[in-house]
C-alpha cells in the first residue's frame, strides 16, 4: 500500500479526510509534547495566558526526543511515547488548542476520540523502536520552548520530511483501530 503524503499545518477538512487504516507520511511542522508540556499548556490557558506557540492546525507528537547541540540543535532519536499517558489531558488540549494531528504509540481513550470527532483531529500511530528512523525524518529544529522542563519534556518545534510511515489509527469519524482490535479479542475470548 502506497503511503499518502500529508502536510502540517492542515485545516479541519484535510484532517477529516483522513480515514482509519490509511498509511501516511507527514511533511511540514510539528511540535513535541509530553506530560509536563501538556500540563503547562493547560495551566496557561486556564489562567487566560497565551502560549508562546500556536497549536491550532498543527501536529502534536507525543515524544521526548534526544537532542544534540553542535552550534545548532539536531534530533538524535525521536521515538514516540505511549499516548495513553496523556489521556487525562488530551481531550481538553484538543478542544482548546485545536491541533489536527496527534502522533504517538498505543492509542488513546474514547474520551480523547470524542474530542477528536468534535474538533476534526486524527491520531497517527508511529512504530515503537524506530527512534532513529524518526530522527532522520526530522532534519530541522525550528525552535524550542520551556527548556526548564528538561530535554524530553520541552516543546520542540520541528520540521518533518516524509515522517513515517504513520498509520491513521483513530479518525475524526469515531473509528479507532485499537478499539476494533480490543473488540475482536474480546469476541474471540468469549468463544473459547
Amino acid at each position: 500500500m502506497k503511503a499518502r503524503s500529508i502536510r502540517s499545518p492542515m485545516d479541519e477538512s484535510e484532517a477529516r479526510s483522513l480515514r482509519a487504516g490509511e498509511i501516511v507520511t507527514l511533511s511540514g511542522e510539528l511540535f513535541t509534547a509530553r506530560d509536563e508540556a501538556h500540563l503547562r499548556i493547560l495551566e496557561l490557558l486556564r489562567s487566560r495566558h497565551e502560549l508562546p506557540f500556536r497549536l491550532e492546525g498543527m501536529a502534536v507528537y507525543h515524544c521526548g526526543p534526544i537532542m544534540r547541540q553542535d552550534g545548532t540543535w539536531k534530533v538524535v532519536a525521536a521515538g514516540p511515547t505511549t499516548s495513553a499517558r496523556l489521556d487525562r489531558l488530551a481531550p481538553e488540549l484538543i478542544r482548546k488548542c485545536r491541533p489536527r494531528l496527534l502522533i504517538g504509540k498505543g492509542g488513546m481513550s474514547s474520551e480523547t476520540l470524542e474530542a477528536m470527532k468534535e474538533v476534526g483531529c486524527a491520531y497517527l500511530a508511529f512504530p515503537g523502536g524506530a527512534a532513529v528512523l524518526a530522527a532522520d525524518a526530522l532534519p530541522e529544529v525550528l525552535g524550542v520552548h520551556w527548556e526548564d522542563l528538561g530535554m524530553p519534556e520541552a516543546v520542540w518545534h520541528l520540521r518533518a520530511e516524509n515522517f513515517g510511515p504513520l498509520v491513521v489509527a483513530m479518525d475524526s469519524h469515531g473509528r479507532s483501530l485499537f478499539k476494533e482490535v480490543e473488540d475482536a479479542v474480546r469476541k474471540r475470548s468469549v468463544l473459547i
